[in-house]
């Protein structure tokens, strides 16, 4: 028997797919396997990096998960009161949006980045699609891209039908491992196929060798897209949210919220009706863009609403 090192490339009930030395096998747990840190569902989640033992009969058993740097959590479908881990050792996210085709709202892009922040992951926002953008909408694009790179989130304009930002695209993915998100129709697949192309065929040979009906919301999957570069792909990113988080702490995830905050009489500020609040004040004064400031809101009244109905 020999010990060797992997990585989880795909959860699928008791079996998981490891990339080992360049190529993929499928391995289950020795015995139960209990992260005591952890009030989650799976033990192992996409991006581990684990060791494993091959046994006697050509089989592998993963028996050391190693420590995570970094882990993203979302309520179990199941259980709400216990968290499924999504992914972990995430270098950073890629969030591909659209001002048409669909659209994609400012208020999803600042809770999927206020969330982002919570698990310490740096985001990068691509603006797809741009040959789609008219005239009507170009101000809406334009709005994006001056908010979010004030903020220090770089926005990368990019289109499969022109080649714009596709070799920024690459050299962003470059050496790291990235967790790509979007909403259904935003183009993430068109990208992923324009920096490599036989990707598309490799996910086709998975699918078909492991079964269908992987790519569900319980499930991530974790692709090589260039030499010791990698991608999760999140089905279930629309539940990619802020968990287990009070009111008064959300405007630490709003990096130009907590700027001012610093300012504020209370430190419990909420920034809504106090008095000398200065995170309002910048507000007004248009330090903050209102957009930013009205999704902050929306989320600590929906944080509110989700502990009041649990208390009931």
């Amino acid at each position: 028997m020999s010990d060797t090192k992997g990585r989880i490339i795909q959860t699928t009930g008791s079996w998981y797919q490891v990339l080992l030395a360049g190529k993929m096998v499928m391995a289950r747990l020795k015995g139960k396997f209990k992260l005591d840190e952890l009030d989650t569902t799976n033990p192992i989640a996409v991006g581990d990096f684990v060791t494993l033992e091959k046994t006697v009969n050509n089989e592998y058993i993963i028996n050391e998960i190693h420590p995570r740097h970094n882990y993203i959590v979302r309520q179990s479908p199941r259980n709400k009161h216990q968290r499924h881990i999504i992914a972990s050792n995430v270098d950073q996210a890629l969030l591909i949006v659209t001002i048409a085709q669909p659209r994609t709202s400012l208020g999803f892009i600042d809770r999927f980045i206020a969330a982002a922040e919570s698990f310490h992951i740096p985001v990068k926002i691509v603006l797809n699609k741009t040959d789609l953008i008219r005239e009507k909408e170009q101000e809406q694009a334009d709005y994006l891209k001056a908010v979010y790179n004030q903020l220090g989130y770089t926005v990368i304009e990019a289109s499969t039908v022109t080649g714009q930002g596709i070799s920024i695209i690459r050299e962003t993915l470059r050496d790291k491992t990235t967790l790509v998100a979007g909403h259904s129709g935003v183009g993430k697949s068109t990208i992923v196929n324009a920096i490599n192309a036989e990707l598309n065929l490799k996910t086709g040979k998975i699918s078909e060798k492991w079964g269908k009906g992987m790519h569900t919301t319980t499930f991530a999957t974790m692709f090589e897209i260039m030499p010791d570069s990698f991608i999760i792909d999140t089905p279930g990113i629309k539940e990619f949210m802020l968990l287990q988080v009070e009111p008064e702490e959300v405007s630490g995830y709003f990096t130009d919220i907590k700027q001012y905050a610093e300012g504020c009489q209370f430190n419990n500020c909420l920034h809504r009706n106090e008095p000398n609040c200065a995170v309002k004040e910048a507000v007004e004064n248009a330090k903050i863009a209102p957009t930013r400031y009205e999704n902050y809101l929306n989320i600590i009244d929906n944080i509110r609403d989700i502990n009041y109905w649990e208390r009931k």
